[in-house]
């Protein structure tokens, strides 16, 4: 089916700079959003075409439970505009196993499964450790060592969340900078908030979303925020933020993610699309 060319489908979006600043939600089906996001009598098959257009990224939850077929990723890709970006969390089965290291093959085949199908559009894939995973350099260099870094001729961003204190030490900060693998910071009071740069971009997971208010976040957060994006985008490594070292060198310029992720889910697109409005704001 061709895309709708009505003003509610076709909304520009701004330029992306060249250190581009993207915020944005995980998944887009999600029952509440019918009456505070999309359209009233806007058919569920069509609401990932609509939130592409009001968002610059969507992380996709969805395959942390299971991965999806090419064919379905180069549907979700077909339905989303050129410069979009989808962020895809990997399967639970890889790095919830006993040894990273065991699920070195469970991870390539993850990605050369069915990833190239989204081209231009594919962002950062996002390794998430469960909250029991403590810090073991071997098993996690093992790990890393293997992932692709290249996927039909396209370079990969890997990030990982980590959920341990055992994390916050510098012998963590040199592998995952050795590797060249960002790691998530979050505004989370439940997991290790770590703002130290470890790769070529930053990816955040905003966790305290507010059901009492509109935009998910007071104005005066949202202003914060959109200033701390800023920061990173510029090649800074802001030193207010919890380190564990001293900052990173000051760089060029980085690439930013920002999801708002869980908490109160309803809230979430309003508080993406507040915040995206500040950044392009200047």
């Amino acid at each position: 089916m061709p895309l709708m060319t009505d003003d509610l489908f076709a909304k520009p979006a701004p330029a992306v700079n060249a250190a581009s600043i993207r915020v944005g939600i995980g998944g887009w089906t999600f029952a509440p959003w019918r009456k505070n996001f999309y359209p009233d009598g806007l058919v569920q098959r069509r609401e990932l075409e609509y939130a592409s257009r009001q968002l610059r990224a969507i992380e996709i939850n969805g395959t942390f439970y299971r991965a999806q077929t090419p064919a379905v990723y180069a549907k979700w890709a077909a339905e989303t505009p050129e410069d979009f970006v989808f962020s895809l969390k990997a399967p639970k089965s890889i790095t919830e196993g006993r040894r990273l290291a065991d699920s070195t093959a469970a991870a390539k085949h993850f990605i050369t499964g069915g990833l190239a199908e989204f081209g231009a559009r594919l962002g950062p894939i996002l390794w998430q450790l469960p909250p029991s995973r403590v810090f073991d350099q071997d098993d996690l260099a093992a790990f890393l060592d293997t992932l692709p870094r290249e996927l039909d001729g396209r370079r990969l961003r890997h990030v990982l969340e980590v959920r341990h204190d055992s994390f916050l030490c510098e012998p963590y900060l040199k592998l995952a900078r050795a590797q060249g693998i960002a790691t998530v910071f979050t505004d989370s009071t439940n997991y290790p908030s770590m703002g130290d740069i470890t790769g070529a971009f930053v990816y955040a997971r905003l966790m305290r979303s507010q059901s009492d208010i509109d935009t998910g976040y007071p104005a005066t957060a949202l202003d914060g925020w959109a200033r701390q994006a800023k920061v990173w985008a510029n090649g800074s490594d802001p030193a207010d933020l919890p380190h564990i070292a001293a900052p990173a060198p000051q760089a060029e310029s980085r690439d930013v993610f920002v999801f708002f992720i869980s908490s109160a889910k309803e809230r979430n697109p309003a508080a993406a699309m507040a915040m995206q409005a500040r950044v392009d704001a200047g």
